[in-house]
């Protein structure tokens, strides 16, 4: 098969840097600092979130390589005759044959094959503070929800809607450094409420920059509820924005580098995983292990966490912990106190390959994660090499810095 042929190369990309010096508070909401700030703010970061890795300074932007191109063979041997999935069978995405009508981000098969035929949509969602983000409306109706480390020692998700239409999703907020590079890996639109002036530029600067979705795109409302704070208003009703992003001739099926395997049969190796415990120093998070729906269920700072949109618990097939480098950007500015930088924007560097531990069926497995192309997807090979296989359905992908002590905590 074509992934046997391929062969993942590491990469060790330069730190990204682009910006404009001190003038990086969000767009609309807070003054640029004065350049002298910037210098504060190295040292005000480091007391308050350390320790940190080395501190990114100015660079020449840095792209990844493009992934192989594989030239077909004119005289090869016509196609295999489709292959229906079985619980025994794993299947690449990549393999169209024996994936058609499936969605190449969950494995499942899809009622209306049609639906592949649309763009993906990255949502920026809010989960701090909880009294005024929690619930969150449309988590279990996404194919991918990645989990991030923000400045503040709190956690953001960015979503990844494919194939299914929930009535509403929110609330919504400013996009970070992370989101330079997911639109990329799943060749998605971006909807989120603003950004940073240093990471606005780098937005509009981006190869997906004609893929934006600012607030005062259709389909964006916000809710009228005077007991939050404003910036935690906003929703989307998806239906309403997929039909804007139809109006602006880029709903159009995606182009994945990359792809990964699906088995609904656990792969032999696993150590039991009931319990999964994931601490980002100010927020704790659960996922219990059901084997009565063959999910697991995730708590947030000891209470469940719900799907606004059903009021059902969140629950996921694949619970997947990983530690990229994350690394401060002197150039970008996301919080200021006082005209002092009070916390610099980071930069999690989610290229090359690194450790991984996918839970899936109950199951701890250690993979390798691999991003080699700037337009690859997320994949994951096991330790000889070959694709590891996901279960079909949701993925949540925990990004954690590798300088938070005790993490992880994983239960038999």
């Amino acid at each position: 098969m074509l992934w046997k042929r391929l062969s993942f190369l590491l990469i060790i990309v330069a730190l990204l840097a682009v910006g404009c010096g001190g003038n990086n508070a969000e767009v609309g909401e807070i003054p640029p600092p004065p350049t002298s700030a910037l210098a504060t703010a190295a040292a005000v970061v480091d007391a308050t979130i350390s320790p940190e890795p080395a501190t990114a300074t100015a660079a020449a932007p840095a792209t990844l390589p493009p992934p192989p191109v594989v030239t077909p063979d004119a005289t090869a041997a016509p196609p295999t005759p489709a292959v229906t999935p079985t619980p025994d069978t794993v299947v690449l995405a990549a393999d169209a044959a024996a994936f058609a009508g499936r969605n190449p981000l969950t494995g499942e098969e899809v009622a209306n094959p049609a639906d592949l035929e649309r763009r993906p949509i990255a949502v920026k969602l809010a989960n701090a503070p909880a009294d005024y983000t929690r619930p969150q409306a449309g988590l279990n109706d996404a194919d991918l929800i990645f989990e991030h480390w923000t400045e503040g020692a709190v956690t953001r998700f960015t979503a990844i809607f494919y194939d299914t239409v929930p009535p509403t999703v929110g609330p919504v907020r400013s996009a970070r450094l992370i989101d330079l590079e997911l639109p990329a890996m799943y060749d998605a639109m971006l909807a989120f409420s603003g950004a940073s002036v240093g990471v606005n530029q780098r937005l509009n600067a981006s190869d997906f920059s004609d893929r934006l979705l600012r607030a005062s795109e259709p389909g964006f409302y916000r809710t009228g509820d005077t007991t939050k704070p404003f910036e935690h208003t906003l929703y989307i009703r998806m239906a309403d924005l997929w039909a804007a992003v139809e109006a602006k001739g880029l709903n159009t099926a995606p182009h994945f580098g990359t792809f990964n395997a699906f088995s609904e049969t656990p792969p032999a190796g696993g150590s039991p995983a009931s319990k999964i415990n994931i601490s980002y120093k100010t927020e704790e998070i659960e996922w219990q292990w059901d084997p009565a729906i063959g999910q697991y269920r995730r708590w947030m700072d000891f209470e469940e966490h719900l799907d606004a949109n059903t009021e059902e618990q969140v629950t996921v097939s694949n619970v997947i912990y990983l530690t990229p480098y994350h690394v401060n950007d002197a150039n970008i500015c996301e919080q200021i106190n006082n005209g002092v930088c009070a916390a610099l924007s980071i930069e999690i560097q989610l290229w090359g390959s690194g450790p991984a531990i996918v839970f899936r069926d109950g199951q701890r497995y250690d993979v390798t994660w691999n991003r080699v192309g700037r337009n690859d997807q997320l994949t994951f090979t096991d330790a000889q090499g070959n694709p590891f296989p996901l279960q079909i359905g949701q993925s949540w992908i925990q990004l954690v810095p590798g300088y938070i002590p005790n993490s992880l905590t994983v239960t038999p």
